[in-house]
């Protein structure tokens, strides 16, 4: 997770004079900053601990109105194992959020500054798949645990410094001299970034976590392909966009893997997974797409051209 160097004691230290979806996914975000970093025992904890309390509380809040908010999208959805699957394959082409006219846009009209900012806002969100695996995967049963094993070590760049993919991410960010800040980001890609989080870190969504996951390593492979082939077109050298080529083609694999030995495999055992999987898919497919209608805004692009 990317680093805004802020200091430990700001969480709460947000201005007044903002939209209440703004000032509550600033105060997460901070707050998540905080929570994940290796930290030192501090005299204060007992009070720390009861400033997280209304801070998770917040964020339960809003993890379940986002849960409500897609149940209009499961009225359909098979329980069983092999017709869940099929629907759940399904969302790469009729999810809220799919075939958006934003990416064509930006891999063939986009100036520099223009992919700059876009740019800076989804590094800004990033939550950092690697972590998010990490958390996820907890106390799964053993097939599902291996693949996500595997999904994490390609993410660790297969033991591999030079490959490690949050470290490919982290180069476009400083060549291409992002200023990834808090108070520089949409609340949107905030919001999914809280979101993201919320889901691995808390058991109870731990099915969601896994669709949420599933549904990025499904739907990501055109997008980061869109984002590539702007970056080619604007002569960014490929150290630089090496993050996004790479994921065009590999998350293609991570997905049907993801697919097969995780999701499939947790339905099949206990079709009661089937809803919550679904659930995190959904709440993140509509969470992107929430945030490709705040970029199209900024750009001024028409969101009825596709």
């Amino acid at each position: 997770m990317f680093n805004f160097g802020l200091r430990r004691n700001t969480v709460n230290e947000v201005p007044h004079n903002m939209s209440p979806k703004r000032k509550l996914h600033i105060q997460l975000s901070k707050f998540n900053q905080q929570r994940l970093d290796p930290a030192f025992v501090h005299k204060n904890w007992a009070r720390n601990l009861e400033q997280e309390s209304s801070l998770l509380l917040k964020e339960g809040q809003f993890v379940e109105a986002e849960r409500q908010h897609i149940h209009q999208y499961l009225v359909d959805m098979p329980n069983n194992a092999v017709g869940f699957m099929q629907w759940f394959e399904r969302l790469r082409e009729v999810a809220p959020g799919q075939g958006d006219n934003l990416f064509p846009w930006l891999a063939t009209h986009a100036t520099m500054e223009q992919m700059r900012w876009f740019l800076q806002q989804e590094a800004a969100g990033e939550a950092g798949f690697d972590d998010l695996v990490a958390l996820s995967q907890l106390k799964l049963p053993a097939q599902a645990k291996l693949e996500m094993a595997r999904n994490y070590w390609d993410e660790m760049g297969r033991g591999h410094q030079q490959s490690m993919h949050g470290l490919m991410l982290e180069k476009t960010v400083s060549n291409l001299e992002l200023a990834s800040t808090i108070e520089d980001t949409v609340w949107e890609s905030l919001a999914l970034a809280n979101l993201m989080l919320a889901l691995a870190v808390n058991r109870r969504y731990a099915y969601q976590s896994i669709g949420a996951l599933g549904a990025v390593e499904m739907t990501s492979p055109t997008r980061v392909g869109y984002v590539n082939e702007g970056l080619k077109r604007l002569d960014v050298d490929f150290e630089t966009r090496k993050y996004f080529q790479l994921h065009a083609t590999l998350d293609v694999k991570h997905s049907e893997s993801w697919n097969k030995e995780v999701i499939f495999t947790l339905v099949k055992a206990n079709p009661q997974t089937a809803k919550p999987i679904a659930e995190g898919a959904l709440m993140r497919l509509c969470s992107g797409a929430r945030c490709y209608e705040k970029y199209k805004n900024h750009f001024g692009i028409l969101s009825n051209l596709h």
